[in-house]
């Protein structure tokens, strides 16, 4: 008797040693992978909701297309002590993909990241067209005009535009769309906010408003990060002494959708309240997104006598503290070509 039960211990032991090194091979080998339809390429998608169990999670895998057994994957995220460490998101696991490995990434919560990029100089009728073309963001602005886009977005300001800092933005896949716009305009709140504590006694700007608008100008005049301190200084000169600051975007701006392209003199002639050949002072909102180079530019304009500048034709500008120095750049450099 004594020797069947010391074999079936050993059988027992054998047994359970197997089992356990069946389940380190488990854990560790690549699973199969069936992507359903709207996935992209071969990878899985999974989606967590907040509050889904970790049998829930495993039995959602599985419909998403990891070919292995719910128990088995459940059994894995219990066993693993990590189950209740799972979190809510948009997850793709990518072939070659193993159970360690998946619920890695669930208990970090490496989602799946995709990008948002608002590009320098864009005006708010660019960044809505690019925000409602994402296919990867949850589309809850459809229908919200750029007049009612600020108080959807809970924020006080009364328009939208510039109010967005250009930069490139991560979300995970079925973000709302209201969310990265969120994440956009408190990132050029913070920025705005940098650059007003660097105003220095002297410069024209009355409020961080007025910066704003005058890092926009700036933006839409010079694609130079060299020139923009320059761009700024000229527009400061002549905001210290009540001069118009006769700057062609903010004539664009004021034709919107009617800009076909071509400037002509009748456009400068016609008064809007963005015209600043017809009127002093700055516009009444920005004109576009400004980057954090022409905020700078705005905050801390460069020390000059120029009050004119004009296009090389080469990226750059000429500046010029006469009306007659002026002239003959233009002679130079736009009429000659």
């Amino acid at each position: 008797m004594t020797r069947w039960l010391l074999r079936l211990l050993v059988l027992g032991v054998v047994g359970a040693t197997a089992l356990w090194a069946l389940a380190q091979w488990w854990v560790d080998s690549p699973l199969k992978l069936a992507p359903g339809p709207d996935a992209e390429g071969e990878a899985v998608e999974l989606l967590v909701v907040p509050g889904m169990s970790a049998r829930a999670v495993a039995g959602a895998a599985v419909r998403a297309g990891v070919q292995t057994r719910e128990e088995w994957l459940y059994a894995w995220f219990r066993w693993s002590g990590n189950a209740r460490l799972i979190k809510a998101g948009s997850y793709e696991f990518e072939p070659g993909t193993s159970p360690r490995q998946l619920l890695g990434k669930l208990v970090r919560g490496e989602q799946a990241l995709r990008t948002l990029t608002l590009i320098e100089g864009w005006n708010i009728r660019q960044v809505l067209a690019a925000v409602q073309s994402n296919p990867y963001l949850l589309q809850d602005l459809e229908g919200v005009t750029a007049e009612r886009l600020m108080s959807h977005l809970g924020r006080t300001e009364a328009h939208p535009e510039g109010r967005f800092f250009p930069d490139t933005y991560r979300f995970p896949k079925r973000t709302p769309a209201s969310a990265v716009l969120r994440q956009a305009a408190d990132a050029m709140d913070r920025r705005l906010a940098s650059a007003w504590e660097r105003v220095e006694p002297g410069n024209p700007l009355r409020a961080p408003e007025d910066l704003l608008i005058l890092a926009s100008i700036v933006e839409k005049e010079t694609g130079l990060d060299s020139d923009r301190p320059m761009v700024a200084g000229v527009f400061a000169n002549r905001l210290r002494i009540g001069m118009r600051l006769q700057t062609d975007p903010t004539v664009i701006y004021g034709l919107g959708e009617n800009f076909d392209g071509r400037l002509r003199r009748v456009h400068l002639q016609t008064d809007t309240p963005y015209n600043t050949y017809t009127r002093a002072g700055l516009p009444p909102t920005p004109i576009a997104m400004p980057g954090e180079a022409s905020l700078l530019a705005a905050a801390r304009p460069a020390s000059t006598r120029a009050m004119y500048f004009v296009s090389r034709g080469d990226g750059s500008s000429q500046f010029s503290a006469t009306l007659d120095e002026h002239n003959a750049a233009v002679r130079r450099y736009i009429l000659n070509r």
